[in-house]
């Protein structure tokens, strides 16, 4: 705290007018110094506010990219379940068909049988009747 000098009519103004120009100055600059820093963080409140709005910004964009992905692979289970369900569809009818054909081939096969043993019966009948007319031929006196 500045004491100023007394002189017959109270302080002694030079003191006093020195002082207030002093501190007027220190005010002065004190002042412009707080105005420069006022200056600063309203900059730095404006950049914040930007920051934020980024973040913001980035969280949604976030968000949207995170359900997408679920989205993609929900999908690709789905189709993933469809590709497998349409292999076993076509895996039965495969096997279906080729039980059907099999057993196609085993009656056609069973037909063959009986026809093979049919004709063996009837080679083997004129065979004998072939032969007994070769015994038959025997029996003949010429």
């Amino acid at each position: 705290m500045e004491k100023f000098s007394k002189s017959l009519n109270g302080y002694d103004k030079n003191e006093v007018n020195l002082f207030v120009k002093e501190f007027t100055i220190k005010y002065s600059s004190l002042l412009d110094a707080l105005k420069l820093k006022d200056q600063a963080l309203k900059e730095q409140e404006k950049k914040l506010e930007y920051y934020q709005n980024l973040e913001k910004t980035l969280n949604k964009a976030l968000l949207v990219a995170e359900e997408s992905s679920m989205q993609i692979k929900k999908i690709a289970r789905e189709e993933g379940q469809n590709i497998i369900d349409n292999a076993h569809k076509n895996a039965s009818r495969i096997v279906n068909e080729a039980l059907l054909k099999a057993e196609s081939v085993e009656t056609e096969a069973e037909e063959l049988k009986r026809r093979v043993i049919s004709y063996k019966r009837r080679l083997k009948v004129l065979i004998e009747d072939q032969l007994n007319s070769l015994d038959d031929l025997d029996d003949i006196k010429y």
